[in-house]
């Protein structure tokens, strides 16, 4: 039998303490004006006071601690409530729930943020890393049309273009384009709030449309009686 390897808390407490120094660098970086023009192990490694070995031996590449620093700053945002938001039984409310989470991690830097996006037009590495996270909230718009369409097939059918509307509506660029006017975070998410409401009634899944479509049905079964 393999004796079981010592590992030392001292040292581990360590090593989390410089991952943690790392991913703040990383951070830092891309949130300079320079962005991702400055974006390197090495520049991580300068920026954090340790080796490009370090850097190297913590992460494996760039793009898993650009991965890091992307769930870093998700965590930060608050995007942990998401959980906790989809696990309403409502999905209505549900929605209006993500909206208000996502204006919060919108608003959390909006100008590094912006800089981020903008600079994954000239890096694909980057752009795939935004892509995948923008793809993880049109997943969670996607779960949400489906519970709100239920059985009913016919309504099913505009899910997804109800989807690309939500999705476009809890975005980075349409939320900063409303703050742009000195607009506060809450009138920007109000708003926001007002638009996806009126999509989803506008796409026959809104909660007022089901209940008129039940008081029209009553209504049409009592004059074929009568």
């Amino acid at each position: 039998m393999n004796p079981r390897p010592y590992r030392s808390p001292l040292r581990e407490a360590a090593a989390g303490i410089t991952r943690k120094r790392i991913i703040n660098a990383a951070s830092a970086l891309l949130g300079a004006p320079k962005g991702f023009e400055g974006f390197s192990l090495d520049a991580v490694a300068r920026k954090a006071r340790v080796t490009r070995l370090t850097v190297y031996n913590q992460f494996g590449s760039r793009r898993a601690l650009l991965e890091e620093v992307f769930d870093d700053i998700a965590a930060r945002g608050g995007l942990h409530r998401i959980a906790e938001a989809m696990a309403d039984r409502d999905p209505h409310r549900a929605l209006q729930c993500i909206i208000v989470i996502f204006c919060d991690f919108w608003s959390f830097d909006t100008p590094a943020l912006l800089r981020l996006h903008a600079a994954g037009a000239g890096d694909a590495e980057l752009e795939e890393s935004v892509r995948e996270r923008n793809e993880r909230r049109r997943h969670l718009l996607t779960n949400l049309a489906r519970r709100m369409a239920g059985r009913r097939t016919s309504r099913s059918n505009g899910s997804k273009e109800l989807v690309d509307v939500l999705f476009a509506l809890t975005s980075l660029p349409f939320f900063a384009q409303l703050i742009s006017g000195g607009h506060s975070t809450e009138w920007a998410c109000k708003v926001i709030k007002g638009l996806c409401e009126d999509s989803v009634r506008r796409g026959g899944l809104g909660e007022r449309g089901v209940q008129a479509l039940c008081r029209t049905r009553k209504t049409h079964s009592r004059a074929d009686r009568a």
